[in-house]
């Protein structure tokens, strides 16, 4: 029986320079310890906003991640000609009407702000569906007049209760692609499609202290002064990264909605598109002051009947650099070998097609077929893999 396409497998080599893509929360470098080397990590969450904020511009289909719904809904309604007060008012019924938790906002005061509530979770939904939440406000203006000031010990009551929930279980393709945890709303959690790994170096890295200075340009002008007017050290490093990420054909189709023919042709476009914005995506902290904007140097893209592969064990021994420095190509070889070593543990029949793209390796014998650009290697790769919906 012939096997069916089920997981869209894309790794990435690509050399980062001098960055600091991902800090941590004391805005260091963040790092792993991965075969007792030290390596530079970017976190999965990192270049996963990054994937989506590409991917949403390249489609036009925004989704909204906030706490501030209500926020959002009155900025709405006050483009719509309503009183700020009201408009505030109306934000606050909507976030205080659905089946999820919500606390009235406080200033720096620490005292409640009138008419600003937030939802304890993290709603997720269509730009769009903003629109219709400020539609439902409007249909019950008139049944809008509690404030929502926090004092006493008995919340409000929202007017619009039980009617925001229906709302919240919209979906768009950036939610059937990443998913959607949302406890407090039955029916309204999706199951994310793709799976992205942490990526990490190749190799071996030491994070680096850079000290710099800032001139006062009064001072320097004046002349009668020495010295900086601010001082400082910020933390970088450089290296060759993997990456790695998987699409699950099948729960792809069945979010977009039962595997007909026009879940297979939306989920055509959503993959396709995952994997142009996995390739050219890059988490942008500290672009400015060190504009990190490289290009990965392979590619590879495998559809698997039977489950996901990541090479991420191929880089458990880091890379030694070559004669003459460098971590990319013994990077790509090792790509090349442990694709050849672990599909044939696994049994070839398990890959149904496999290709890739790179800027200068031409014999790569288990990469499969080498196409000439990222466009022409994902259109082929979504073909092979879509070519019959998966079940």
């Amino acid at each position: 029986m012939a096997l069916r396409p089920r997981f869209l497998d894309i790794h990435v080599v690509q050399p980062i320079p001098y960055a600091n893509l991902n800090r941590d929360d004391t805005n260091s470098v963040k790092t792993m310890l991965y075969g007792d080397a030290l390596r530079t990590r970017i976190s999965s969450q990192s270049w996963k906003r990054a994937i989506r904020e590409h991917f949403q511009e390249a489609l036009g289909d925004n989704a909204l991640r906030t706490r501030r719904i209500g926020e959002r809904v009155a900025e709405v309604l006050r483009d719509r000609g309503w009183d700020e007060a009201l408009a505030d008012r109306a934000g606050a019924h909507v976030a205080a009407g659905s089946s999820i938790k919500w606390e009235v906002a406080k200033g720096k005061d620490k005292q409640p702000i009138t008419n600003k509530v937030l939802t304890n979770a993290l709603i997720y939904l269509p730009e769009d569906a903003v629109e219709e939440l400020a539609d439902i406000a409007e249909a019950h203006k008139d049944a809008i007049t509690t404030d929502f000031t926090g004092k006493g010990t008995k919340k409000p009551e929202s007017a619009l209760k039980g009617k925001i929930d229906k709302i919240l279980l919209k979906k768009n393709g950036v939610i059937n692609l990443f998913g959607r945890m949302l406890a407090e709303v039955d029916q309204a959690g999706v199951d994310g499609a793709v799976q992205v790994a942490h990526a990490f170096t190749t190799h071996t890295t030491e994070v680096e202290l850079d000290y710099f200075a800032a001139v006062d340009d009064v001072t320097a002008t004046k002349g009668d002064e020495t010295g900086s007017g601010h001082m400082g050290t910020a933390e970088f490093s450089t290296g060759t990264l993997y990456r790695f990420a998987t699409v699950d054909l099948q729960e792809l189709t069945k979010n977009l909605s039962d595997g007909n023919d026009i879940a297979v042709n939306a989920a055509r476009e959503l993959a396709g598109q995952f994997l142009l914005s996995f390739i050219e995506s890059l988490p942008q902290a500290k672009k400015n002051s060190t504009a990190p904007h490289s290009l990965p140097h392979l590619v590879h893209v495998a559809v698997r009947s039977d489950r996901p592969l990541s090479f991420a064990a191929a880089f458990e021994e880091p890379v030694r650099s070559a004669q003459h420095g460098g971590y990319v190509t013994r990077s790509v070889e090792g790509i090349d070998a442990y694709s050849k070593a672990a599909n044939t543990l696994l049994g070839p029949d398990r890959v149904l097609h496999a290709a890739h793209a790179s800027l200068h390796f031409d014999k790569l014998e288990h990469l499969g077929e080498r196409h000439s650009s990222f466009e022409a290697l994902v259109t082929a790769a979504v073909d092979a893999a879509l070519t019959e919906a998966p079940q």
